[in-house]
């Protein structure tokens, strides 16, 4: 039986993912949640912490919980560079609302650090199997080269910032490659049936979102 568990923190959402006996992490968030992740993650067998994108908001706590729970941290090898630098790979934005968005995350790029580890690489097509977890990694570039999906069970698709809910489902706001982000919308619409969890806001079905 698989279950999910949503974490807020602020205007950001990490998960946690059991099936049996086992559990991996999706996101780990900003640093001024560490210690409200950590007291969720007790009860679980976390045994892989993954993350959606290189973004600080999503990658900051993962030294630290990796260290704490005694599990690796895996991202998409295309997004390692984010993890020194978060203006590596140049961000624009659409609407009004986008322009908020990126001004907003502009100025955290600047502020904001992640502390150093040392990810797995995750790719396309790869399974979460030996984590005890049916679930599959689809590569969704365009809010970040590395963006990645994590659908399991064919039910659930945790998609990062791939989509965002912020102010209302969409495709993403921010991107650093638009063409790319929209044909990985059009991926994700494909999917058909599916609850879609969102790095930033509520849980939706799945549409077309394009």
């Amino acid at each position: 039986m698989i279950t999910v568990e949503r974490i807020k923190c602020g205007n950001g959402n990490c998960y946690i993912v059991s099936e049996n006996e086992s559990s991996v992490l999706i996101d780990t968030c900003k640093s001024d949640s560490i210690d409200k992740i950590l007291h969720i993650c007790k009860p679980y067998n976390i045994r892989l912490i993954l993350l959606t994108h290189g973004h600080f908001d999503h990658a900051q706590n993962a030294a630290a919980l990796s260290r704490a729970l005694n599990a690796p941290a895996a991202m998409h090898r295309a997004d390692l560079e984010l993890l020194s630098d978060n203006n590596s790979q140049p961000l624009r934005s659409k609407g009004l609302l986008g322009k908020i968005v990126l001004n907003a995350s502009l100025k955290s790029f600047e502020s904001e650090k992640i502390p150093p580890f040392a990810p797995l690489f995750l790719d396309d097509g790869d399974t979460l199997e030996e984590y005890g977890i049916n679930a599959k990694i689809l590569h969704l570039p365009g809010h970040t080269d590395g963006s990645i999906a994590v659908d399991v069970n064919e039910e659930h698709l945790f998609v990062g910032d791939a989509l965002m809910n912020m102010f209302y489902p969409t495709t993403s706001m921010i991107f650093h490659n638009k063409a790319e982000m929209l044909k990985s919308a059009e991926r994700i619409t494909s999917l058909g049936k599916r609850t879609i969890y969102f790095g930033h806001g509520k849980p939706v079905p799945n549409r077309n979102w394009t």
